[in-house]
């Protein structure tokens, strides 16, 4: 029998928590999982949430969806992906949609949807952010692919989706792998916002000498402010929670290495690629690629000095870090939209960019009050860098002095603040009238007779540098 409007095959915690929103949310959703007993724990659990039809096999599971069909899976990326889709191609037909939520890497979501579009198959790579919670009860949701498919599977998407006031946090992004590429971007602003909050903290704490309890508050405090986000509201939560066993502070019990997926170094990876200068988000990957490297930093310790940080400063530092934060923060937005701009160039994506920021207000880890200041600047203005936008361009002019009181205080101190100096050094190459790249281009051109162009004249030249240095064109 076909009565279901959508089948999801995956149902680990995402796929299991998507198929109940789509359920809770009125659609009839067909199941499938590799192990039966996933899918029938599914039904035992939460079948009183809506319509689900259990299925066992990939042919049942076929049989199962209206036209077109609409299958979600749910697993692994990477190999795991190219299999399920292997598997499920042949029992299905033109105009069916294969639909990929998970963390796939957009250049293999480009593959796939040409592959399959000479099927006769739709193939729709969607961004998915909110975690397991957001999946749930309604994520950001960010899907590429035709926008034929997207007429029969949007309205259904943007359902699901989280919503600022009547808005759905979903979007049509662009054809083939836009959709995966946008969410990559997104997880590259998540490692760099990350990364400058734990910053931030550990200035708090070496430098101010406040406690992570202290901390909470003040974090709770600036989360009323320009930097109100669901990472800082979080940040609070953490800082605040202490260690049942111990009575420690949690983040003293907790292991100082952060783990990552992949998605982060895709970022960096695709942002030297388009030669997008995205280093406040590379810093925060290496940033924590270094925090992996234990047994290196036990032995640094033990061999490299510094000076240690006083643990004390006036209630100004506060503030101070506070500005630093937020100007970092627009600086990994800017590298970010950078980022999405150059690939639209590249892979000829029609991307709106306000529009962008408008999926990522509700439902996804950046969401942030900042966002609709975001979606103004490029629904109105169109800036070739976020940060000239006249708002941002301002509010960092009036940060900058904190901004760079706490990174030389940070300096001082031989307190680590890789994304805080590498954005401030961007904003900084940015404004600057000449960089060094001029010297860079002679020596190239010494020891490779790579060329150079003059500021007073057309052309490229050549000096024989080996010879009478006489300069010549090419």
């Amino acid at each position: 029998m076909t009565t279901a409007q959508i089948g999801v095959t995956g149902l680990a915690v995402m796929g299991a928590n998507l198929a109940r929103n789509f359920a809770r949310n009125g659609y009839t959703v067909a199941l499938h999982n590799r192990t039966k007993a996933r899918t029938d724990q599914l039904v035992a659990d939460h079948g009183s949430e809506g319509d689900f039809v259990p299925t066992e096999t990939l042919e049942e599971f076929v049989a199962a969806l209206e036209r077109p069909r609409r299958v979600l899976i749910m697993v692994k990326a990477g190999d795991p992906v190219d299999a399920v889709i292997d598997e499920i191609t042949p029992l299905l037909e033109a105009g069916d949609i294969v639909i990929d939520g998970g963390n796939s890497q957009y250049t293999d979501t480009r593959r796939r949807e040409a592959s399959l579009s000479e099927l006769g198959l739709h193939f729709v790579g969607i961004g998915v952010s909110g975690g397991e919670e957001g999946a749930l009860n309604g994520p950001s949701i960010m899907p590429g692919g035709s926008a034929e498919s997207y007429r029969s599977l949007g309205p259904m998407l943007e359902k699901i989706s989280a919503h600022v006031g009547d808005d759905p946090c979903c979007a049509w992004i662009g054809t083939d792998g836009a959709g995966h590429f946008v969410k990559m971007v997104h997880n590259g602003i998540e490692y760099a916002d990350m990364q400058l909050i734990g910053e931030a903290h550990d200035l708090l704490r070496s430098v101010a000498g406040i406690e992570p309890e202290e901390q909470s508050g003040i974090f709770a405090d600036w989360n009323t402010g320009d930097l109100a986000s669901f990472l800082i509201e979080i940040t609070a939560e953490v800082l605040a929670h202490r260690d049942a066993a111990t009575g420690k502070p949690f983040i003293d019990v907790v292991v100082d290495s952060a783990g990552q997926k992949g998605t982060g170094r895709w970022t960096v990876a695709s942002a030297l690629d388009l030669g997008s200068p995205a280093s406040g988000i590379a810093e925060s990957v290496f940033a924590r690629a270094l925090s992996s490297q234990r047994d290196q930093r036990e032995e640094a310790r033990n061999v490299l000095s510094g000076p240690e940080p006083a643990g004390e400063a006036d209630e100004s530092f506060v503030d101070d870090v506070r500005q630093a934060l937020y100007a970092s923060k627009l600086v990994s937005y800017a590298q970010g939209f950078d980022i999405i701009v150059r690939g639209a160039d590249e892979y000829g994506w029609d991307l709106n960019l306000s529009e962008i920021a408008s999926l990522w207000r509700g439902g996804c880890i950046i969401r942030a009050d900042l966002l609709d200041v975001i979606r103004r600047a490029y629904r109105d203005q169109r800036p070739a860098n976020l940060l000239f936008a006249p708002e941002f361009a301002d509010a960092i002019a009036k940060a900058a002095p904190a901004w760079r009181r706490v990174v030389a205080a940070a300096v001082q101190s031989g307190v680590p603040v890789p994304a805080f100096s590498a954005s401030l050094a961007y904003y900084d190459a940015l404004r600057r009238d000449r960089l060094p790249a001029a010297l860079t281009q002679g020596l190239r051109d010494l020891f490779g007779a790579h060329t150079y162009q003059r500021e007073d004249a057309e052309g490229t030249f050549h000096t024989m540098w080996g010879q009478d240095k006489r300069e010549v064109r090419q």
